[in-house]
């Protein structure tokens, strides 16, 4: 089964969504490095996360070098979100980010990255949740301040929602 590496951002939008259930009952096993969540998760969030089948991974000493020479090279990524590359690219999963800058090194790294918006075309394919709670999680996210999709491609989902649920 594939697994995706997920940053924080992409989880706190899915939960400003409402779909935290919903991807894991996707074809995917998601993951974060074990410094992400003790920096990032732990309490009850976490306690949820990994309840829903979160799995936290530890990373290689090979890989905490590669983390640490990502954070050399892009000092604006915090060292969790380069944790995440370096667990995605020694394991050879696919990362999930809304940040540019990582989505970037992980190109330069050749690691497969995909972000919100691809979960949610996932869960549109598979048909879970409904297409309406699609439309109301992803108009929750959109209006949320911090939201740093971009609008484009927001608006044309929300429009093949609507189209899909006027029928």
């Amino acid at each position: 089964m594939t697994v995706l590496v997920s940053d924080t951002s992409v989880l706190i939008d899915l939960e400003r969504g409402g779909f935290l259930e919903a991807i894991f009952s996707l074809p995917y096993e998601f993951a974060v490095p074990d410094v992400l969540f003790s920096r990032e998760m732990v309490g009850e969030w976490g306690r949820r996360l990994v309840a829903l089948g979160l799995r936290v991974e530890e990373v290689s000493a090979v890989g905490v070098g590669n983390a640490l020479r990502y954070r050399s090279a892009r000092p604006a990524l915090s060292l969790p979100d380069t944790f995440a590359l370096a667990l995605a690219q020694e394991r050879e999963w696919t990362l999930l980010t809304g940040d540019g800058q990582l989505k970037e090194l992980a190109a330069a790294e050749q690691v497969e990255c995909h972000g919100v918006l691809w979960l949610l075309d996932r869960m549109e394919e598979v048909g879970t949740p409904a297409i309406q709670i699609l439309r109301d999680g992803l108009a929750m996210i959109a209006g949320h301040p911090r939201c740093r999709l971009p609008r484009r491609e927001i608006t044309t989902r929300l429009e093949r929602y609507r189209l899909r649920i006027e029928g």
